[in-house]
């Protein structure tokens, strides 16, 4: 089952010791995360490894559920991510709230989706976190108003990506990466012992 990741316990890292002058020091752990950016035609996917404030794309891709009735598609999501997930082993998984101010039938259908999304890490017994749209663009992009290509952008700068590496990374598949990189950066600042909020 998902945990939830909510306490400094689970962050903090192993120290070793220096021969030399018996001082502790942190080596930097690297932690494999996945980020999803979910939606009931469109399913964003994006993993990273993070090691310290070092980040490094390692893959991406967007799942297609085609237009029909809704169960068939959530199957996809399900049947998609599972396999992302077996293929990269993250370590961690991130996943976008529910954008409030769209109506109101469209959330619950966002919702649903989001929830199948939820529950491919859950199965996998992956560490969880959620994170508000607001807080991902200002993790990314230092603006929590930034539109989709500023947080391509910065997307394509954090990790180093090469134009043609940018060409290949449809908008979904960008904002999973943006959130996989908002959880890196928060849980970066939490093993660092400074306050801050998980989902």
């Amino acid at each position: 089952m998902a945990r939830r990741i909510q306490s400094l316990d689970q962050l903090r890292r192993p120290a070793a010791t220096s021969n030399a002058r018996s001082i502790r020091t942190v080596a930097p752990t690297v932690v494999r995360i996945l980020g999803i950016d979910p939606g009931s035609r469109f399913t964003g996917w994006g993993v990273i490894e993070a090691r310290g404030v070092k980040i490094t794309h390692i893959a991406h891709g967007c799942i297609r559920t085609g237009e029909g009735v809704l169960p068939p598609r959530l199957r996809v999501i399900h049947q998609e991510l599972a396999a992302v997930i077996a293929e990269h082993q993250p370590q961690e998984y991130a996943v976008e709230e529910v954008f409030m101010r769209v109506n109101i039938g469209t959330a619950l259908i966002l919702g649903q989706a989001r929830g199948v999304a939820v529950l491919a890490g859950a199965i996998a017994g992956l560490p969880f976190a959620e994170y508000a749209p607001a807080q991902i663009k200002r993790a990314v992009v230092g603006n929590g108003r930034a539109d989709k290509a500023q947080i391509q952008h910065m997307v394509k700068i954090l990790l180093g990506l090469s134009a043609e590496q940018m060409g290949t990374i449809t908008a979904d598949a960008a904002d999973a990466l943006a959130i996989a990189i908002c959880h890196a950066h928060v849980r970066g600042t939490l093993a660092q012992g400074i306050q801050g909020k998980w989902g």
